[in-house]
């Protein structure tokens, strides 16, 4: 069937974007020795996050090349796995579990807190880069859900109400400014 594609399926090399020097050499000292298969293309960007926060966009193309793909397929894979980023991470990443444990104990109204209290759409973060909220998935932390992670620490099992709590002292927000807050 795909034997007959129309389409010419050879990977062709990408260079690299231009000024990107610094960051072509150390990714290619960091993916040095790695396989070309889907566990190593997965290695490769939790190393190149690890040192820089995020996957860069200047190591795409060192990626396909390496790996013997396209860009389209590494940006496909770095998607697919919410962990990995393309972007650098906000001050404050605040990341709410999805899972089916804290669905079901209501943290869909914990997430709507956050977005408002922050003021950060889920996978977003503020005009100002300081706040970013993120989509986590679970991770077998059941027994604190409804939770958000912040800096590698577990806030659970939450309210939507200590949510906003929390959030606020995060934001700076002292108590006096969060009653003249809400009776304006």
């Amino acid at each position: 069937m795909f034997s007959q594609a129309s389409h010419n399926s050879r990977v062709q090399p990408v260079s690299p974007a231009p000024g990107a020097t610094e960051i072509v050499t150390r990714v290619n000292e960091l993916i040095a020795g790695l396989r070309p298969d889907n566990v190593d293309m997965l290695a490769a960007f939790h190393r190149i996050q690890h040192e820089y926060g995020y996957v860069p966009r200047e190591a795409v193309p060192l990626l396909a090349g390496h790996f013997n793909t396209s860009p389209a397929i590494v940006f496909g894979a770095i998607d697919f796995y919410s962990e990995i980023r393309t972007n650098a991470p906000a001050e404050e990443v605040v990341e709410w579990c999805s899972g089916p444990a804290c669905l079901l104990k209501g943290s869909m109204g914990i997430r709507r807190a956050l977005e408002a209290v922050l003021d950060a759409p889920m996978n977003g973060t503020t005009p100002d880069g300081k706040f970013e909220l993120r989509l986590a998935q679970c991770d077998g932390t059941c027994h604190l859900a409804p939770l958000v992670r912040n800096k590698g620490n577990y806030l659970g099992p939450l309210s939507t109400s200590k949510a906003i709590e929390w959030a606020r002292r995060l934001r700076g927000i002292e108590p006096a400014a969060v009653a003249a807050e809400e009776t304006a």
